[in-house]
């Protein structure tokens, strides 16, 4: 018997944006400790495997865990093994197209309906030959998904494609395909500046010297398509001015989920209760939050039948939580802080009808987080008018050398310059003159673009 008077009960809440493969993918966290433990009994894997390493997550990263592991499988046949964040301009899984097979990820998809629910495929230029592989793969993985009749999710980031236009993202999605960063602050986000040129099909291009945002029309259109937008909150894609914005139009994610990875279960994200209370203090009522995390991302996956409802004769997935009185001033991904007056706290919670153990972040806000992610803000296109506190002396103790509109720089002692050159650019570390190489690290314009997170160069 469980007492839950005054507390909220909901059913098992529904996360289609993680990453699940621990110790195999650099991003991979155990679900049973970082969703199952917060409320979280179905967990989407978010393009950890490919169809060559599919049957690896099956074995060692699904069936071994209580909590409802699912997946969406990658666009190329090895996933995401050896790729982190995008953004971080050291190349990764698209960069050969040899790696994209349709035949391949239809037959694995095929092989595995009790498992696979859709495609994942990442935009990000340098995840893609500095952009040259991205309209391919994209054009690859739609492909993927009109042959299996299942959604593709597309993360678009950092991106050569555009958001209008046939060949587009979201321009290029179809009803049930799936959108996620929505609320991301940098290049390819979802906003263009309220005197755009009507005709314009980019998105998120233009500097912050314009404070005035609005939807792109391209971002309307796929929404009254069907297409599903998600909030994909991760370590750089949540950020409180896009929300804000997104809101004053009532412009509100279909889905909430948390990317939940290595990088941020100690923040910015800790968990998608968090990312949930997001959304509380952004103005939505408790009941469009709860759904956002159970009923629509159930049937987004075409699992509304099975999950994110409760009902006599379903598996007994149960959360409760307490919406608790708060006074903190909660950080985005990038450091900027808004007040949080409610924050959804897991109470219990049975996968299966079996009561599992729950769990608090160790630290929140964690400052220490905040401070190492307080560099990405230079390079937000949307973004407050001021920037957070800056990064204390502590945390300046290695160089971050990251690109933006401004200079580049880490402690006041030894600034790190940009060398111009035609076409390109380069980041000089003060006092030895050198990047990771010592020899400063060049850039493209594709990669350029500033990281989710600052890259980190030791160099001296």
């Amino acid at each position: 018997m469980f007492d839950a008077t005054g507390l909220v009960v909901t059913p098992g809440l529904v996360d289609i944006h993680a990453h699940l493969y621990e110790h195999v993918t650099p991003l991979g966290v155990d679900p049973d400790a970082t969703c199952l433990a917060r409320g979280v009994t179905t967990a989407v894997d978010a393009g950890s495997a490919g169809a060559s390493t599919l049957q690896g997550l099956i074995e060692y990263g699904i069936k071994p865990r209580r909590t409802r592991v699912l997946a969406f499988l990658h666009a190329t046949l090895h996933g995401l093994a050896s790729a982190g964040c995008s953004g971080g301009g050291v190349g990764g899984e698209l960069d050969s197209l040899k790696q994209v097979s349709v035949e391949q990820a239809v037959a694995a998809a095929k092989a595995h309906p009790e498992v696979v629910v859709g495609f994942k495929v990442r935009l990000s230029a340098d995840c893609a030959m500095d952009g040259a592989h991205e309209a391919e793969a994209y054009r690859r993985a739609l492909e993927m998904s009109s042959a299996t009749g299942l959604p593709l999710m597309v993360h678009h980031t950092f991106s050569t494609v555009p958001l209008g236009g046939l060949e587009g993202c979201p321009g290029g999605l179809r009803k049930g395909d799936i959108y996620t960063h929505t609320l991301h602050g940098f290049e390819s986000n979802i906003m263009e500046p309220v005197d755009a040129a009507p005709a314009g099909e980019e998105g998120g291009k233009r500097p912050f010297s314009s404070p005035d945002w609005k939807i792109h029309p391209a971002v309307h259109e796929a929404r009254r398509r069907g297409v599903i937008f998600d909030v994909g909150h991760g370590q750089g894609s949540f950020n409180w001015r896009m929300g804000e914005i997104a809101a004053a139009e009532g412009f509100w994610p279909d889905t909430i989920s948390s990317d939940l990875h290595s990088g941020n279960k100690e923040g910015p994200l800790y968990d998608l209760p968090t990312a949930m209370t997001r959304f509380i203090t952004l103005g939505r009522s408790l009941q469009e939050v709860i759904r956002a995390a159970t009923a629509t991302p159930a049937a987004a996956i075409g699992w509304e039948d099975r999950i994110g409802s409760l009902g006599i004769g379903r598996e007994a997935d149960v959360a409760v939580f307490r919406l608790e009185a708060c006074d903190v001033m909660l950080e985005d991904c990038q450091s900027q802080r808004r007040r949080c007056t409610q924050r959804l706290v897991p109470a219990a919670v049975w996968r299966a009808g079996e009561r599992v153990a729950v769990t608090q972040p160790a630290r929140f806000p964690n400052e220490e987080s905040i401070m190492s992610n307080r560099p990405s803000w230079d390079g937000l296109v949307v973004r407050d008018p001021e920037p957070p506190e800056d990064v204390p002396d502590h945390v300046k103790a290695t160089h971050y050398l990251y690109s933006g509109e401004k200079k580049a720089k880490t402690g006041d002692a030894n600034p790190v310059v940009w060398r111009r050159k035609e076409g390109e650019a380069t980041l000089m570390c003060g006092p030895c003159g050198g990047g990771e190489d010592g020899g400063g690290v060049s850039t493209t314009a594709a990669f350029r673009r500033l990281r989710e997170k600052a890259s980190l160069y030791k160099c001296c």
